[in-house]
């Protein structure tokens, strides 16, 4: 049996919500540097972004074993080397974008790999897009606005060097706010905002990959042109069931499009909707919170047809953490009490004690092994669905306390996650001598089932160094950096499994690529 695009085992949600770059640029005008506002605390935990997952043909389901491609981690990730380093930002940067906090240099913030192109996400809005394949002679830019010779100049001297195809920001004024790609129709899709509305609305546009690979990105077109996705508006993307959800906050409606060619199915429309949970092939309807009770409501995905209806009691005082939808079981986590695990077939009820589950700053659902992962305080753990922890990690602290997914990667298998981490004690007492800095952290890669870290790129590993340039190879880029430079202060991260390639962005929006 044949199966395309994607492993549909995995939750794939990127919700992108107008509020937080918004109130971001407001401010970034005088500090590019500084951080986004926090959000709703009972919103947090939902708004992560979800890495998109995988991209190989779905396998038969395995039980929850250690998988033989994890076995084969170590000699799938032996000898990497640095291998080229790519610059968001150059000189010329100022006369392609009219922003000017477009032009500070700040740190990538998403990395997306498709069809041998990387586009690293800077935090102020840029987006350049880099070939890893052979070079194309007849690559063009998206900027119409810069004169016509100064950009093939230009273009063929990127080209030469650190093979930069384009910037993504076809506007001078855009500011590219994420990134999604589509593998239905191998399309990239950027949501953006812009200095003429005051960065006020979100606007999405979508361009076949080939077509960024010739530069030709005016050859794509814009998404929703018809819906108001002004603040609180958002849009979000959603990978496994192949649906996009947009909600206009103009007039508190929900609409459902078709990810495939985008296509509008239907809309839900009720002011009293406080949030929607996408799981496969439902949707969890949360409505506003009464005295001791939430509404919930279970739509099917496809067309919106009610599937059941029902009320959770809650506790009056307590704050609502999270409500969250996997498969039939139903989680739901007030503050300073126990997570409730909820069959919503029979409402049979599983408890897991508070002082054994803290709120995770961040959720992965592992569909296929019928798992979710937590992230909280710099931790990782896998839980099944009767409450049990199936799995701690024994090297695998991660690098950022506020957990950020954009820094985690799980492989297609979802057997092994691939994480910038704190480095161990050896790295740490080395630090500030042997060109080691303080600030250096590893990559690693750990089995999901076991929790044994399997691999490793560690600046105190003898065999990592920056690979030897071929004789006669004039396409390599230029790496400045040293192996110890490019693992300090990593921001993004993304395996490509396709190529068995790791790239990882850091603070100086620089993009690196590890591999063997």
């Amino acid at each position: 049996m044949e199966h395309h695009h994607h492993k549909p085992g995995l939750r794939v949600r990127l919700r992108i919500t107008a509020a937080r770059r918004r109130a971001w640029l407001s401010a970034g005008l005088q500090s590019a540097c500084r951080k986004p506002p926090r959000r709703d605390p009972s919103d947090s935990v939902h708004k992560v972004a979800r890495r998109e997952i995988g991209g190989g043909h779905r396998r038969p389901p395995r039980p929850a074993a250690p998988s033989s491609s994890a076995f084969s981690c170590p000699e799938k990730f032996r000898n990497f080397q640095l291998q080229e380093e790519y610059d968001t930002y150059d000189d010329e940067v100022h006369f392609l974008v009219q922003l000017p906090f477009l032009w500070s240099r700040t740190k990538i913030i998403e990395i997306v790999a498709a069809k041998d192109v990387i586009f690293a996400l800077a935090q102020s809005g840029l987006c350049g897009a880099f070939n890893r394949g052979k070079s194309h002679s007849s690559m063009l830019t998206g900027f119409a606005f810069v004169r016509f010779m100064f950009l093939i100049k230009l273009i063929l001297m990127l080209a030469a060097t650190n093979r930069r195809i384009c910037y993504l920001n076809i506007s001078p004024d855009e500011v590219i706010r994420s990134l999604f790609y589509n593998k239905n129709n191998e399309s990239l899709i950027t949501v953006s905002v812009y200095e003429s509305d005051r960065f006020s609305s979100l606007k999405c546009r979508t361009t076949p990959i080939e077509y960024i690979r010739r530069g030709q990105l005016n050859d794509g077109f814009p998404l929703f042109e018809t819906e108001s996705l002004k603040y609180p508006g958002f849009v979000e993307f959603d990978d496994v069931n192949g649906k996009v959800l947009t909600f206009s906050a103009q007039d508190s409606t929900y609409k459902v499009f078709d990810l495939k060619n985008y296509n509008f199915l239907y809309s839900i429309c009720d002011k009293n909707i406080q949030e929607i949970k996408i799981s496969p092939g439902i949707m969890l309807v949360i409505y506003q919170k009464s005295a001791n009770h939430v509404p919930l409501k279970i739509l099917s995905i496809e067309d919106g047809t009610p599937l059941k209806t029902f009320t959770q009691l809650l506790h009056r005082s307590r704050k609502v953490d999270f409500i969250e939808q996997f498969n039939e079981k139903l989680l739901v986590k007030q503050d300073k009490e126990n997570l409730q695990i909820i069959d919503v077939r029979n409402s049979n009820l599983i408890e897991v004690n508070k002082t054994e589950f803290m709120t995770p700053s961040a959720f992965i659902f592992l569909y296929e092994n019928n798992l979710f992962l937590t992230f909280c305080n710099r931790t990782v753990a896998a839980w099944n669905f009767r409450g049990e922890l199936v799995t701690s990690f024994d090297d695998h602290e991660l690098w950022h306390s506020n957990c950020n997914t954009n820094n985690i990667y799980i492989t297609a298998d979802q057997d092994l996650i691939i994480s910038y981490c704190k480095a161990s004690k050896e790295v740490r007492d080395a630090g500030g001598c042997e060109g080691i800095a303080p600030h250096t952290g590893s990559i690693n890669m750990s089995n999901i089932f076991t929790g044994k870290c399997v691999a490793k790129i560690s600046p105190l590993d003898p065999t990592l160094t920056i690979a030897p340039r071929k004789r006669g190879d004039s396409s390599r880029s230029t790496i400045r950096s040293t192996v110890s430079d490019a693992l300090e202060d990593i921001t993004a991260l993304f395996y490509d499994e396709d190529r068995n390639e790791i790239y990882t962005g850091n603070s100086k929006g620089l993009v690196h690529v590890w591999s063997n």
